[in-house]
């Protein structure tokens, strides 16, 4: 792949690299031109927007500290790296779009094509375009990342392409029980609607439980080649549905938490798991990490060596078997 020049990055929307990182315009003190935001700044934290992108000239300024600039003097500051490690965060940005920036194919003189989409288009809604099999080189290497087996995710996930803001992107998708997806990518983290929880029956009398989808793969990844009893499986995809979720949870005998290990999910965890409660927290798994997928990622040479045993045992003792019924056969010949 060509790698992104200085030039060409200086002609990427702004506003649309700002929307990618959770960041949208005021859109009382906006207009077509004009994008003023809470400055996303490292540092910054204010009530009134300071942070101005002019769309005509694709530039910001952040009266506040009084610096301003194209996005490579903004990605430096924002990221704290240099520039080519900006350039190389950029090229990774783009490979989440469908199509290339319109500022890609014009001269900057005509940036003002990207600003067609109005402060409405702005604040719509994210929809759905379609989903379809995993087949992007771009997600099935953040599926690498995360250490999640592309056949594992392929069985529960989607490629969704999605529009947000005018713009076309798209995203692993995993389905939620009532039609909407979860939607991820490096760049992106956030759902279609309807929102709302994961629940895989398998007619158990046990459940594990997970916040997140990722968290949910990579359980599926630790026990992929281990011969266990079957248990039923529920993502929250928010912890806000874990306490209308409880009846659920409690028609089950056991229940294992895999919260994260973080404040909420703690808290959350403590307020359930007491004597004599079906409830069990096996937070303590990963108890250094922020959730199970971070465990995963950060001892997956460790994982990896015990699968490969665990393949070599069950290959011998297939051997084995298969050795003792040929010479059983010839027993009886």
């Amino acid at each position: 792949m060509k790698k992104l020049t200085i030039t060409e990055a200086k002609q990427i929307d702004l506003t649309g690299y700002l929307a990618s990182e959770g960041h949208y315009p005021d859109p009382k003190m906006s207009n077509s031109q004009d994008y003023w935001y809470l400055s996303p700044l490292p540092g910054r934290n204010e009530e009134r927007p300071s942070f101005k992108v002019d769309r005509k000239l694709n530039l910001w300024i952040d009266f506040g500290i009084g610096k301003g600039g194209s996005i490579i003097d903004f990605g430096i500051l924002y990221h704290g790296c240099t520039i080519p490690e900006f350039l190389e965060r950029l090229q990774t940005f783009l490979s989440f779009h469908r199509t290339p920036s319109p500022a890609l194919q014009q001269p900057m003189g005509k940036v003002q094509a990207l600003g067609q989409s109005a402060l409405s288009s702005e604040r719509k809604k994210l929809q759905v375009v379609s989903a379809g099999p995993i087949i992007s080189p771009a997600l099935i290497h953040y599926l690498g990342q995360r250490k999640i087996p592309v056949e594992l995710a392929q069985a529960y996930c989607k490629e969704v392409k999605y529009e947000l803001h005018g713009k076309e992107y798209y995203a692993i998708g995993f389905p939620n029980d009532d039609g909407g997806y979860e939607l991820r990518n490096p760049y992106f983290k956030g759902n279609s609607s309807p929102k709302g929880i994961t629940f895989l029956d398998k007619g158990a009398q046990e459940v594990s439980v997970f916040e997140g989808f990722f968290n949910f793969l990579s359980f599926l990844t630790l026990h992929q080649d281990r011969q266990q009893p079957p248990i039923n499986l529920l993502v929250l995809n928010s912890l806000s549905y874990f306490e209308k979720s409880r009846p659920l949870m409690e028609k089950h005998g056991t229940i294992y938490l895999y919260l994260d290990r973080d404040t909420a999910g703690m808290k959350h965890s403590s307020q359930v798991v007491k004597e004599n409660s079906p409830y069990k927290d096996c937070s303590n798994l990963y108890q250094d990490c922020k959730d199970l997928n971070q465990w995963l990622i950060q001892n997956f040479l460790q994982v990896q060596c015990e699968m490969q045993s665990l393949n070599k045992a069950k290959e011998l003792a297939q051997g084995m078997q298969n050795e003792q019924v040929t010479r059983g056969k010839g027993r009886r010949i």
